[in-house]
């Protein structure tokens, strides 16, 4: 009997959207049931917008004070307890379920199947490694839950705002640490496109030259409604704040368009963006490797060629 529970990723009384695509990957293993976990101290409005979420049979809750912030050390308990009958955890691969999966893998004793980017049968998965330059074939243990995250760039969001499914709340007795503690969330503000989301983002490289000379990329991305990202070395260098950064170490994401300005294309990158539809680079280097794999490459002077692009736009 296959079940799989989805725990569901929210910020600010907000679903994610990595939760509908983790729904996508559970719904390809054909199970009999696939049931979303909310877990915060309001659950209301989370558990509503799941209950949409095409092929959910049930939203269940845990509504605890200890749960309004996303700490794994607190989480991952709930999640272990609320699993018992499960075939199948998973989590979105993002920033959230890589803190919180590992944890409840550990505590079911079992290893944990990492970056799912396809489903060959209930316990076979595929999955890059090597930056994205190979992928593996995982079979997982048949006799035991299977814990993994889900590679988000690699499955579509399941559609909303079909049947609503039922919502129970549950009741976990379980003792929670009390040696982690929530201190403070920093978080930058905008008002451009969510980055993993967007369909269209713009990112900028080391030779952009600066913080100063990043202007021209956020000009340039509001102007075609786009979310702004970068590369790592644009990030360590300053130019922007680190939440922009893409590729192994920052964010997968699968725009329909990504422009690639002023970054040479190291590997670590591209993993980032193995899964958009058209890539766009522009770099004075016409050997970087980024025209590698870009569909339309143009190389020259960012600084005139970006101005000519808006210009042609309108």
């Amino acid at each position: 009997m296959s079940k799989i529970l989805v725990i569901a990723e929210h910020l600010d009384g907000k679903l994610n959207s990595s939760t509908a695509r983790a729904v996508s990957a559970a719904a390809a293993v054909k199970p009999e049931a696939i049931d979303v976990l909310v877990l915060s101290d309001n659950v209301g409005t989370i558990a509503a917008e799941a209950a949409k979420i095409d092929g959910v049979s049930r939203v269940l809750t845990v509504a605890r004070a200890e749960n309004a912030h996303p700490l794994a050390a607190v989480l991952a308990p709930q999640i272990a307890k609320a699993a018992a009958g499960y075939s199948h955890v998973f989590a979105p691969s993002t920033t959230f379920g890589k803190d919180v999966a590992p944890r409840v893998a550990a505590l079911l004793g079992v290893a944990q199947v990492s970056d799912v980017m396809s489903v060959e049968g209930s316990h076979t998965f595929k999955r890059p490694i090597y930056a994205g330059n190979a992928i593996i074939t995982v079979e997982a243990d048949a006799a035991h839950a299977v814990v993994a995250t889900i590679r988000t760039a690699s499955w579509p969001a399941a559609a909303q705002g079909g049947q609503s499914a039922p919502i129970e709340a549950l009741s976990l007795d379980v003792s929670l640490p009390s040696h982690t503690r929530f201190v403070e969330l920093k978080q930058g503000k905008s008002d451009r496109p969510d980055l993993q989301s967007a369909s269209k983002v713009v990112s900028g490289g080391r030779g952009v030259g600066s913080k100063e000379n990043f202007d021209i990329i956020y000009k340039f991305a509001d102007k075609i409604g786009a979310a702004v990202g970068a590369s790592r070395a644009a990030v360590d260098a300053g130019y922007v704040p680190n939440e922009l950064q893409v590729g192994q170490t920052g964010k997968i994401i699968a725009p329909e368009l990504y422009m690639a300005i002023g970054i040479s294309g190291a590997i670590q990158h591209l993993t980032g963006i193995k899964d958009a539809g058209t890539i766009v680079a522009i770099n004075k280097d016409a050997e970087a490797p980024i025209f590698e794999i870009a569909d339309i490459g143009l190389v020259g002077d960012l600084f005139k060629l970006i101005p000519e692009l808006e210009q042609a736009i309108g």
